[in-house]
């Protein structure tokens, strides 16, 4: 029998965590604060800040955000980051992409103080997940991984095939895998024989960004753990990679769309959030 993980429980139980350690440093005197910036009017990323705001205030982070015009220039950027990093009352710093093509986003990206980095982009948090000293993860692997773990199988071991090698999800997660002891595979647009590999996987993760990449007819084994990351539309509709109705019944536990990774991601922002905090006060 096929059972779902359902990330918008897993995310429930585990904000209500963050809420409690955010109460109880708010006792201390202490407010963990999240600064998003976002840049124009872009209106899906509108709704997303929108959403971090609500959820931040919701588990007692403090949640500013930093609305800027269209058209500002990267200097004017990089000084608004910049003031960020020197205040002493922001403990995280998050920059919502996209942002408009004539800023230079690597450049506001690593400007961001790598303490502050609650993304996990800053190339220092980046080559510290490579060795397995980072403090702050991306937060799409992060709450990925704490969906495989929910599901109470052992990760020690396993074969886990990773489709997809983005600098956000795919590498990440892959990393964080092979650092929890599995023996991981990343598969891409230039991986032959992905069926075969489909077939011997005890975990697969699929990042690909195509809607029913995984249409259900490829042979999985009975017991694999399948997370979708996808986030695109089919007529009209939220879909993800994976086409979910074709693989009930076939496989030991899966992740739907919509209300699968969605919601982790956002309380794994503010899980870095309280991680930022913490070693800021230190």
């Amino acid at each position: 029998m096929t059972k779902i993980i359902s990330g918008t429980d897993l995310a429930k139980k585990l904000r209500a965590e963050i809420k409690e350690e955010a109460t109880i440093l708010q006792q201390r005197g202490i407010t963990p604060t999240l600064a998003v910036v976002l840049v124009g009017d872009n209106k899906a990323s509108k709704s997303y800040v929108n959403s971090k705001h609500k959820a931040c205030l919701e588990n007692n982070i403090n949640s500013v955000k930093i609305e800027l015009d269209e058209n500002i220039s990267t200097a004017s950027l990089l000084n608004e980051i910049e003031k960020l990093n020197n205040d002493d009352n922001v403990h995280g710093i998050l920059v919502q992409l996209p942002l408009p093509k004539h800023i230079d986003a690597e450049q506001i990206l690593n400007a961001v103080s790598p303490q502050k980095d609650v993304d996990g982009f800053h190339p220092i948090n980046v080559g510290k997940l490579v060795i397995g000293e980072a403090k702050l993860i991306p937060c799409t692997p992060l709450g990925i991984l704490e969906m495989i773990k929910s599901t109470g199988d052992e990760i020690d071991g396993k074969l886990a095939l990773v489709i997809g090698r983005s600098n956000i999800v795919g590498k990440p997660i892959s990393t964080l895998l092979l650092q929890n002891n599995a023996t991981v595979i990343t598969a891409h647009s230039k991986t032959k024989n992905l069926d075969s590999l489909l077939e011997q996987a005890d975990i697969i993760v699929s990042c690909v960004g195509s809607a029913h990449f995984l249409t259900g007819e490829e042979k999985v084994k009975e017991t694999v753990t399948i997370i979708d990351v996808g986030n695109n539309y089919k007529d009209g509709k939220l879909v993800g990679d994976v086409n979910l109705e074709n693989f009930i019944g076939k496989v030991k536990y899966i992740s739907p769309v919509p209300g699968g990774v969605g919601p982790l991601t956002i309380t794994m922002l503010m899980r870095n959030t309280l991680v930022a905090t913490y070693d800021l006060i230190k």
